[in-house]
């Protein structure tokens, strides 16, 4: 018996060391050999999705399809969420390919606008995206001796149950704290003692200036690496430094979403996201004239198509995050970004649906946050949209510790170049979320 467990233990670390090597192939091939290797995948799954899912040949109006380059790609209709919404009770996608009983994983999205959709994976499907997951981990240096504690619910949210997974997969220590309050999530750190902490942004500074304010500072403890993901910020300066100072810990981050996948990790330097493009295949929409903050044209709107997820495929899919793209243009550059991979400059610079006009100035929730997180007295925050007459008005909701209100509403207004009035509230008023924070509330 236990020479069996030993053989075991033996093909379970080859094989981690086998998927390990292939990951690191990708991050010293060029280009052409990525979109070689992207256009046999994408064939593969182009094969399999027009023989068994209904929804994509009623789409295509074909029984077959084999592009010759990726550049043909760009013929497929593009997809979006409400082209999957189902009007069943049930809200399962209408993109899935098989019968239900071929799925083993049930998750939804966060419902953020109208219900939440369900997307469900077959075992196979939900390999590929603990596979996936290790491109992220890999860039997060964790390895078989850290401890993680994930400070996520166990409801339906993917981005706990496939972190959680991807880590046991790499044999870390797996901290849950579901259910929770954020004071006995202090105290369950300060006992575990987790090498790295997952959570999104706003919740892990949230809970380091809780932690401050009780006397039980994260500074010193346990904890080297933030790991974030669920919502922009990760990758954005004013925030990091904010959850950095919190930690004294690296911040890493991370980008994916239920409907598509684990699609992104963190930059050596951290001021970027890249594409794990050996698995992805992105595009970059141009964003109408008049839609984009500042009119910067160097915004694009991405695109995934995800390679390896055939029970509920993904092509073309429109994700409504706005990005700024960047290439290595040697491979000395690309050694310096530890990859050849796509660089998202600031990683999700906003989005195109979660846009503000106010007043005819077009803001993005994630410009404010990040004005916002250069004031480390400021707790959690909220937006406030109005009306005045015919006029709109945004109120910027505040729990400060300090009295930062006029320098705040200055740099918001000499950088928006739109007032806005700033409005300290007590502090614990402000809803807190673990999740993804709503931070918006639409009066007009």
């Amino acid at each position: 018996m236990d020479f069996q467990n030993d053989s075991f233990m033996n093909n379970e670390e080859a094989n981690i060391t086998a998927k390990r090597t292939f990951r690191e192939s990708w991050n010293q091939a060029n280009r052409a050999q990525l979109h070689a290797w992207q256009l046999d995948r994408l064939n593969k799954l182009l094969s399999d999705v027009l023989a068994n899912n209904d929804f994509y040949r009623q789409r295509y109006q074909r029984q077959r399809i084999e592009l010759a380059s990726l550049d043909e790609l760009g013929q497929l209709p593009l997809m979006s969420k409400t082209d999957w919404i189902s009007d069943e009770v049930s809200g399962v996608a209408k993109h899935h390919s098989y019968a239900s009983d071929h799925y083993r994983r049930y998750h939804r999205t966060s419902g953020t606008r109208g219900r939440p959709m369900v997307i469900l994976d077959t075992q196979s499907d939900w390999q590929w995206w603990i596979d996936t997951w290790q491109y992220v981990l890999d860039a997060c240096q964790i390895t078989r001796n850290d401890r993680v504690l994930m400070a996520f619910s166990f409801g339906p949210f993917i981005g706990f149950w496939s972190a959680h997974d991807a880590c046991l997969h790499r044999q870390c220590m797996v901290i849950p704290s579901g259910g929770m309050s954020s004071e006995a999530r202090i105290d369950l750190i300060l006992a575990s003692e987790p090498t790295v902490l997952f959570c999104t942004p706003s919740y892990a500074i949230h809970l380091g200036q809780l932690a401050e304010s009780i006397g039980k500072g994260l500074k010193n403890s346990s904890i080297r690496c933030v790991f974030v993901a669920g919502e922009p910020g990760g990758s954005v300066p004013s925030v990091r430094n904010a959850i950095h100072e919190l930690y004294g810990a690296k911040v890493m981050d991370h980008a994916g979403a239920t409907e598509i996948g684990p699609w992104g990790f963190g930059s050596i330097d951290g001021k970027a996201l890249h594409v794990i493009e050996s698995e992805f295949i992105a595009e970059y929409l141009p964003v109408e004239s008049g839609s984009s903050s500042q009119n910067d044209s160097s915004l694009r709107e991405l695109v995934l198509t995800s390679l390896g997820r055939t029970g509920a495929p993904v092509i073309r899919y429109r994700t409504g995050d706005l990005v700024r793209p960047r290439w290595a243009q040697d491979p000395a550059e690309a050694q310096d970004w530890g990859t050849m991979f796509v660089r998202l400059e600031q990683g999700i610079l906003g989005r195109l649906d979660g846009m503000i006009v106010v007043r005819g100035v077009n803001i993005f929730p994630s410009s404010i946050e990040a004005i916002v997180r250069e004031y480390p007295s400021i707790g959690e925050y909220r937006l406030v949209l109005s009306k005045s007459g015919a006029l709109d008005e945004l109120h910027l909701e505040i729990e400060d510790r300090e009295d930062c209100q006029n320098s705040l509403a200055n740099t918001l207004q000499s950088r928006l170049q739109l007032r806005v009035a700033v409005n300290p509230v007590a502090l614990g008023s402000l809803p807190r979320l673990e999740g993804k924070s709503r931070r918006i509330v639409d009066l007009r």
